[in-house]
């Protein structure tokens, strides 16, 4: 029985797994229809064995691909990282205000000052940035500020005043402790930048020096999570993204501060998916390689906040400065939630443009701080009902770049300092600039045009100008005006016009003459008629007078000071166009010429700067002091920078000098700069020449008083005339300019009350009638007296030995010592030296 169940059962198994076999094999395939039948027939098909085989390589090579690009990706994010992250621009500042005990300064000037600097008035000056003004009192609290001489610590100042002027002055500070000084220097304005990266400006900060409320504002409102994600926020991006689609347009961005960094510091800002998806890889591979902090100070020294004019304004640091003139730790709450409130949008948030809507955001990142726990209650209303609160002088003051000035700074960074060394970044420039004196240039000069434009009839807008402003005594360029339209104008007509510069000239070469007393004095009678120059290789040269008058016999001092034509040309061919030549180059001007007879009357191609040179050589009593308008350059370590040296040679001899600006004084005086001292309330000693060209294509006036050389330019671009003379153009230009600068007289080492007492005589302006007279100085090497016209109305001294009159040496060499020697003995005497 047992057998048999086996077998049945073995039997039934067996007819299964046949009827299982059978049904397999001739089961006929299901034919399945639409999408998936297609697809199923695709699969089962050669070309998508084909194809699958292609896409895996396909797969395999665009990770390869990602990876490289990756890779490469961190290559270039880590390099410019660690490298220098910005070619940081020399900052370029004006000349400190000096304040001394018994200086005499108006209030307002003071006040002026501190607002472009940033300081705060208020009740009491008991912190950094804040000053005081009483009645009799002024304190001042003095940021730290490294100078080209010295570092001045934050210091808290008092003086003493008694009207306008200063009295006394006290100084307090941790460092020094409190002592009476003389003197003491306000911090000069940042002005400008020279930058490898064109219009590109940044103060960079250390995130230790940054209020940590800032941060702690910026963190809220720009990125929550900032300290928690890895670089991209897939949470705020897809909120964003959600904003986005429900808006219709792109109205929010889920970008983390890594990646606007990135987007500021490394792409662009086109909106497209290519650099959406660049930007979040090398935001995860910053985050991989830096902390959170380097990236927050990077981020804080990048954002772009603002344009002034053609300079970008980047970082926290520099906005500061821009928008309230104040360094950033110097700001209330208030002021830094506009800044981040600007961070979010530097146009339309720009609270200069657009107070209303800057508000607006400014009291929402406010609020968000306040929710966040940044501030309290108490700080919370007293800043959301504050107001702007910029500081609108700091921002004209940052909008003055000044472009002229910059322009003759990059010329001194060029000729005077190594130029491996400028390649350092981080240079603080110390410049001459006067800013007062600069405002008042420009301001003076678009008037004074205006005017004359109108006066004369010329067409509206149609002169241009060139003028500079220096000082005598040192050769600092205080102001210079390269174009009427002041700001950013791509041509500086004061250092690339070069203009004839007409009778500019002429006093050199008649300080030539001059420089031979035994034949010339000033009152040396020359023919002032016509004369012909033949000149081989060219023509004859005729020239005339501008009046077309031939004035016959005249002085040579009267000559310069009507400045006659006929008589100069006849006197330099006299004296040698070589040797005026000579004089030329000199006293200052370093272009090489051709030396024809024309340049007796100013045929010479110059730019105010090269008239300053020449000039300044007269002002400064014959020394050759180089014009310059940098101070000093410090490097990033605050050490001074190697200059090439600035030689100051004495050219012209001192009572030679005297003598050409005896004359110059006389064109002031009675001659074709008589009009220029009308508005001045003194007689200031004036010494100037006017200059007129050809067919009054160039008006010219260079002058100088005891302190300050002016030379003024007016003419048009395209060189047609102008209808001006140096007298109706520059000159007028020159008298305004220099009515808005605290004048000195200009003396001549000798007072005019003592004139009679000193050796002069006296010369009528008819050639030999000595009835009318008028008294000049004389050179004791003009003698004997047979070469004097009208010696007998000579009046000495009672120093001056009376046998001069009768000297006659007794062979040239013992000539030229008893000369010397007379020479000298005078000049001690005229000069009590």
């Amino acid at each position: 029985m047992a057998t048999k169940k086996t077998t049945k059962k073995t039997t039934k198994k067996t007819v299964k797994k046949r009827t299982t076999k059978a049904s397999i094999t001739k089961k006929a395939p299901t034919k399945r229809r639409g999408f998936w039948g297609a697809f199923a027939r695709f699969r089962a098909s050669a070309f998508w064995r084909l194809s699958k085989f292609i896409g895996i390589r396909v797969c395999l090579v665009l990770f390869v691909i990602l990876v490289g690009f990756t890779a490469y990706l961190d290559v270039s994010v880590r390099k410019q990282f660690e490298g220098k992250k910005w070619a940081l621009p020399a900052h370029v500042y004006t000349r400190p205000l000096e304040l001394y005990v018994g200086q005499v300064i108006e209030r307002k000037v003071i006040q002026d000052e501190l607002a472009e600097l940033g300081y705060v008035e208020r009740e009491s000056a008991d912190r950094v940035g804040l000053y005081r003004f009483s009645k009799n009192e002024l304190s001042i609290y003095q940021r730290e500020f490294r100078f080209w001489d010295e570092l001045r610590p934050q210091q808290l100042i008092k003086m003493k005043l008694s009207g306008d002027q200063i009295v006394a002055i006290e100084v307090s500070s941790d460092v020094r402790g409190s002592e009476s000084i003389d003197i003491v220097r306000l911090e000069p304005r940042l002005f400008g930048s020279v930058s490898s990266l064109e219009h590109e400006d940044r103060t960079l900060l250390k995130l230790e020096n940054v209020p940590p409320i800032l941060i702690d504002g910026l963190i809220a409102n720009e990125d929550r999570a900032y300290y928690s994600h890895f670089g991209i926020n897939p949470l705020g991006i897809a909120r964003a993204m959600v904003r986005n689609i429900q808006a219709g347009r792109f109205v929010q961005g889920g970008s983390t501060l890594t990646q606007q960094l990135i987007k500021n510091y490394y792409l662009s800002s086109a909106q497209t998916l290519e650099r959406k998806f660049v930007e979040m890889i090398m935001a995860i591979l910053l985050e991989f390689h830096y902390s959170k902090d380097e990236i927050l100070q990077a981020y804080l020294n990048e954002v772009h906040l603002s344009q002034a004019g053609n300079r970008a304004i980047h970082g926290f640091g520099l906005a500061s400065e821009y928008f309230y003139g104040r360094p950033l730790q110097e700001l209330d709450i208030d002021q830094l939630a506009m800044l981040i409130a600007i961070n979010n949008g530097s146009s339309k948030y720009n609270p200069i443009r657009n107070p209303n809507d800057s508000t607006a955001r400014r009291n929402l990142v406010l609020k968000t701080m306040l929710g966040e726990g940044v501030i309290n209650d108490d700080q919370y209303n007293e800043s959301i009902v504050a107001g702007l609160k910029l500081n609108i002088t700091a921002k004209r003051a940052a909008l003055l770049s000044y472009s002229s000035f910059m322009g003759f700074v990059r010329s001194n960074l060029r000729d005077e300092y190594l130029q491996e060394d400028l390649h350092n970044e981080g240079l603080q420039i110390h410049t001459t600039l006067n800013p007062r004196i600069q405002q008042s240039l420009e301001e003076t000069v678009k008037a004074e045009l205006k005017a004359i434009e109108a006066r004369k009839k010329i067409e509206k807008n149609s002169l241009q100008v060139a003028a500079v402003v220096i000082r005598t005594d040192n050769g600092e360029v205080v102001g210079v005006m390269g174009d009427r339209a002041t700001g950013f104008s791509t041509y500086n007509r004061a250092l690339k016009s070069r203009r004839p510069v007409g009778s500019l000239l002429k006093p050199f070469l008649f300080l030539t003459a001059l420089e031979e007393p035994e034949k010339y004095t000033l009152a040396t009678q020359i023919s002032d008629t016509a004369i012909v120059v033949q000149q081989k290789g060219s023509p004859d040269w005729t020239p005339g007078n501008y009046d077309g008058v031939e004035h016959g016999p005249v002085m040579l001092v009267d000559a310069l000071a009507h400045s006659y034509n006929l008589s100069a040309v006849r006197l330099g061919m006299e004296v040698g166009v070589d040797k005026v030549s000579d004089t030329i180059r000199r006293v200052g001007y370093d272009k090489s010429f051709k030396e024809y007879p024309s340049i007796l009357l100013g045929a010479l191609p110059m730019n105010v700067m090269d008239v300053g040179q020449m000039y300044l050589t007269l002002a400064s009593g014959g020394f050759k002091t180089p014009i310059k308008g940098i101070r000093s350059v410090l490097s990033n370590d605050n050490e001074p920078l190697t200059r090439y040296p600035l030689e100051i040679e004495q050219v012209v001899e001192p009572e030679f000098n005297t003598l050409i600006t005896y004359a110059l004084q006389d064109v002031v005086r009675n001659g074709t700069a008589r009009s220029v001292s009308n508005g001045f309330q003194y007689d200031y000693g004036f010494a100037g020449k006017t200059g007129t060209t050809d067919e009054y294509r160039d008006s010219w006036f260079a002058g100088f008083s005891g302190n300050y050389l002016t030379v003024v330019w007016v003419g048009r671009d395209d060189n047609k005339p102008v209808g001006l003379t140096g007298a109706s153009g520059a000159a007028k230009v020159w008298a305004k300019v220099m009515q808005d600068i605290p004048q000195q007289r200009l003396e001549l080492g000798f007072h005019e009350d003592i004139l009679t007492k000193n050796v002069f005589y006296s010369q009528s302006a008819e050639f030999n009638d000595c009835s009318l007279s008028r008294q000049l100085p004389v050179l004791l090497a003009s003698f004997p007296l047979e070469n004097i016209p009208c010696a007998n109305l000579i009046q000495y001294d009672a120093g001056v030995d009376d046998e001069l009159r009768h000297f006659e040496p007794t062979n040239e060499a013992e000539s030229a010592r008893e000369k010397s020697s007379k020479r000298k003995s005078f000049w001690k005497q005229l000069f009590g030296t």
